[in-house]
């Protein structure tokens, strides 16, 4: 029996951010989205041939910019499917689809992949996951590689993208809430495989061998912001929203600092310097499934 929905008409999950009826946490998303992509020189830049990805799944699709951002690059890629237990969040991938003029090939599901992936086995040659670590916890891993496993043709793969946990930074403030608020909620709150910048990372390429694929390979992503480039404000806007929208979780899952919001103004201001920069690091980690045998 699937839960009901809360207040805000959605069903309840375990993303970060319960209220995602909150327009903030929308254009977060989707800002968030471009600057990673952009950052990491675009949607599949470490795969030699993306076009032989014909069906792609991408789950916890949020916003949808991935995958609209995949049809738009590569337009002889024939379907692409996102899912996401967000309706609000559907709606909006929709609409953008729609004014990229991608939708003929672009759909939308409402899934919660951690009880179902309803689709039909050997399905799809890419099943892409990006920053799922904001809603799996540690034991939710297993069962949905399982099902990555299912849906992936002989010979397809599965490509999973998640952010080491600490940022290095000229600012302080920013140091404070990375380590103690967001390392320490997502520490208590069962995220992580190990209690350090790659907690989440850190488990994955086992959990793939595991599973059954083959070749597993990582590619770190570093990327550098800076104050005074669009790069540099885009950095500030998803980092203002981030640690308002998550204040919730944080009080539930860890001892927020009395002076937290001093410690978030401080930080405000810091990114606002000419000297403010920040490093921002992300691990690709990809495996395929064994061929058919012949």
């Amino acid at each position: 029996m699937p839960d009901s929905p809360n207040r805000h008409g959605e069903q309840h999950s375990t993303y970060f951010v319960q209220d995602r009826s909150n327009r903030d946490e929308l254009n977060r998303l989707q800002l968030q989205d471009q600057i990673i992509t952009a950052g990491m020189s675009g949607v599949l830049a470490e795969q030699a041939d993306p076009t032989l990805f014909q069906h792609v799944l991408d789950v916890g699709c949020g916003t949808g910019g991935w995958l609209i951002e995949v049809a738009s690059t590569y337009p002889t890629i024939s379907l692409l499917i996102g899912v996401d237990i967000s309706d609000r969040m559907l709606k909006y991938a929709r609409t953008q689809a729609e004014s990229r003029q991608v939708n003929d090939r672009v759909e939308f599901h409402l899934m919660d992949a951690l009880r179902t992936l309803d689709f039909p086995d050997h399905h799809f040659h890419l099943v892409n996951q990006r920053y799922g670590g904001s809603y799996l916890r540690t034991w939710d891993w297993p069962e949905l590689l399982e099902r990555y496993h299912r849906l992936t043709k002989p010979g397809g793969m599965v490509r999973i993208t998640e952010p080491n946990m600490i940022t290095e930074s000229s600012s302080s403030a920013l140091l404070r809430l990375s380590e103690i608020s967001w390392l320490g909620a997502l520490q208590q709150s069962g995220h992580l495989f190990t209690p350090d910048r790659s907690g989440i990372t850190a488990g994955i390429p086992r959990l793939l061998h595991q599973f059954g694929f083959q070749n597993v390979q990582t590619r770190a992503h570093v990327l550098h912001y800076r104050a005074g480039t669009p790069e540099g404000e885009s950095f500030s806007e998803v980092t203002r929203h981030f640690y308002r929208n998550l204040l919730p979780f944080f009080r539930k899952w860890t001892d927020v600092p009395d002076d937290y919001e001093t410690i978030y103004q401080q930080m405000l201001n810091d990114m606002q310097q000419p000297d403010f920069e920040v490093t921002w690091r992300l691990d690709t980690i990809w495996g395929s499934k064994a061929p058919r045998k012949e």
